[in-house]
């Protein structure tokens, strides 16, 4: 389906459309997400889905002033592999704003504030198991957390190791298929795509 001159290109969305849950019992209550099931009514017949119950994260497209994107290798237990990722973390402060929550992470994880932020792009990472939702910010202008204010990292967090990578070698990685994080696939892509529009498609957010 495509759009005839003169015609709107805003149908092409992604819609929120709930179905209506005729039952739903909580299969396990896990430490950071739920395992839950769901009858669902979908007109013509119901449905039982199981899926992950996810508080949401956020992830940190973080590029210096040469374009290099900061990536970390972190062990990821699920798949067995040793991941390279940008900065990220789970929504897991009540009330935090998501931009904060990406400040957050940033110092947290890789010891930087930055001062100026964008929202990059977002994305359900395993719709049909999942309702996770990562939004990715983009930031720059970046300076050193200060000493005193260092995070202690600790389990795969202690042992992850940071590289700047130019993102023109960032994009290649993915593009052959050696960077496999839905966060750093889809931000990789996104801030090549929106430095090709000369940044002009993305929205500033404003700390605070």
């Amino acid at each position: 389906m495509t759009s005839e001159p003169g015609v709107s290109d805003d149908w092409l969305v992604d819609r929120l459309a709930p179905r209506p849950v005729v039952e739903g019992d909580l299969i396990h209550r896990g430490k950071v997400w739920d395992l839950r099931g769901e009858v669902v009514d979908l007109g013509e017949s119901q449905v039982l889905r199981e899926f992950v119950d996810h508080p949401g994260a956020v992830a940190v497209i973080a590029l210096d002033e040469q374009d290099r994107v900061l990536l970390l290798q972190q062990y990821r237990h699920p798949v067995r592999h040793d991941l390279w990722e940008p900065p990220a973390g789970l929504l897991d402060v009540e009330g935090e704003e998501l931009v904060l929550a990406a400040a957050r992470e940033l110092a947290e994880e890789a010891d930087l504030r930055a001062a100026s932020w964008w929202r990059l792009v977002e994305v359900f990472t395993t719709p049909g198991g999942s309702n996770e939702r990562i939004v990715v910010f983009l930031a720059r202008d970046l300076s050193a957390v200060p000493d005193h204010e260092l995070f202690e990292r600790t389990d795969e967090e202690a042992l992850m190791v940071p590289v700047w990578v130019p993102l023109d070698d960032a994009v290649d990685a993915v593009l052959a298929g050696r960077l496999h994080s839905p966060t750093t696939v889809t931000g990789v892509l996104a801030a090549a795509a929106a430095r090709a529009r000369g940044w002009s498609t993305l929205e500033r957010v404003a700390l605070g």
